[in-house]
């Protein structure tokens, strides 16, 4: 599935089934090609980091009027900002878009430093546009922004702990020149100081800084990102709330989510079962594998959410008079069942 829907420029199609998810995003492709890189696809995951960094060193001269720009104390518009999803050749979508949002500017990063530290291979051919990314999101981490869901406008703990998982990963890299990954280590010790200081809120982690929201986003802080740690207390407090509310087998993304009805996302519950996992609770990942593979469709096709448990009725026909159908096949519930199941040691 993944590999029929990755293009020849690298980049991966979010989902064909709708025409809005005909595009790539940054932060689907990170994990997908992460959960290829897993598999043993490293021609595809490679293919994806090349098309990641032609398409940042494609705005290199606008990267750089931006850090100038953001250096001078000159207010940036939103619209200004480098985009969240491009065509797969490369291209901004040109209508609106919440497309402000910084994580997939770190999400691939970290996807690239995970291949790379999995097969030994070099960052080099990914050193350009590694470390324009590092300059861009180094110098507006702390803007406000919109969130994974595109949906919400502020300083959201994901889209910190994927950006600190970036810049940790390019700090590392010998490829890249001694100034960039000084000031990738500087803005990670920055992040990470910003989320213990202002992120946790009543013990656990909320999904924007001072504030306790809920968001399932925020399992991925710890597993993978590690901005927080997955055995500490804070990450268990913050599971143990998500599964007292939104986390039932299927994950629901927050409380009073009305997209498509707000019903249980496949992906999410990956999520759980990858933390699951590395805590030393296999029994507990088993059974989120279980329920994503026992929710795929008469072709093997894992969508994007049912509908089996939504939290908004009015919320699901809107969406499917508006759209059609929730998205179906999800390349990213794709590769979050591999990821778990590479976790898991199923083949």
């Amino acid at each position: 599935m993944i590999r029929e829907h990755q293009a020849p420029s690298g980049a991966f199609v979010a989902s064909p089934s709708l025409p809005s998810y005909r595009y790539s995003w940054l932060r689907d492709g990170a994990f997908i090609a992460d959960a290829m890189s897993r598999v043993g696809e490293t021609e595809s995951a490679e293919a994806f980091y090349r098309w990641c960094s032609g398409v940042v060193e494609a705005r290199a001269d606008r990267i750089a009027a931006l850090v100038e720009r953001g250096r001078g104390g000159e207010q940036i518009e939103r619209g200004e900002h480098l985009h969240c999803r491009y065509t797969v050749d490369g291209r901004e979508y040109e209508g609106e878009w919440s497309s402000f949002q910084l994580d997939g500017y770190g999400s691939w990063l970290w996807a690239l430093g995970e291949h790379a530290r999995r097969h030994g291979a070099s960052s080099a051919p990914f050193a350009q546009g590694a470390a324009l990314s590092v300059r861009y999101v180094a110098e507006f981490w702390a803007e406000p922004c919109f969130d994974w869901w595109e949906e919400r406008w502020g300083r959201h703990t994901t889209t910190l702990a994927s950006v600190y998982a970036g810049l940790a990963a390019a700090r590392e890299w010998e490829e890249l020149p001694a100034e960039t990954r000084e000031q990738a280590d500087r803005a990670a010790g920055k992040i990470t100081a910003a989320i213990r200081a202002e992120a946790v809120v009543a013990g656990r982690l909320g999904g924007e800084l001072g504030d306790a929201r809920l968001d399932a986003s925020l399992l991925a802080c710890a597993t993978p990102f590690r901005a927080v740690e997955p055995g500490e207390p804070v990450t268990a407090a913050t599971v143990a709330a998500l599964e007292e509310t939104i986390a039932h087998g299927g994950v629901h993304r927050y409380p009073g989510d009305t997209y498509y009805g707000g019903g249980e996302w496949l992906l999410l519950a990956a999520f759980l079962g990858w933390w699951y996992a590395e805590v030393g609770r296999p029994e507990d990942a088993r059974r989120q594998l279980e329920w994503i593979e026992q929710r795929a469709g008469p072709k093997g096709d894992l969508p994007e959410q049912v509908d089996e448990h939504v939290l908004s009725l009015e919320g699901l026909r809107g969406w499917t008079d508006r759209w059609g159908p929730s998205p179906s096949p999800l390349l990213w519930s794709h590769a979050m069942y591999l990821t778990l199941a590479d976790e898991l040691g199923v083949t």
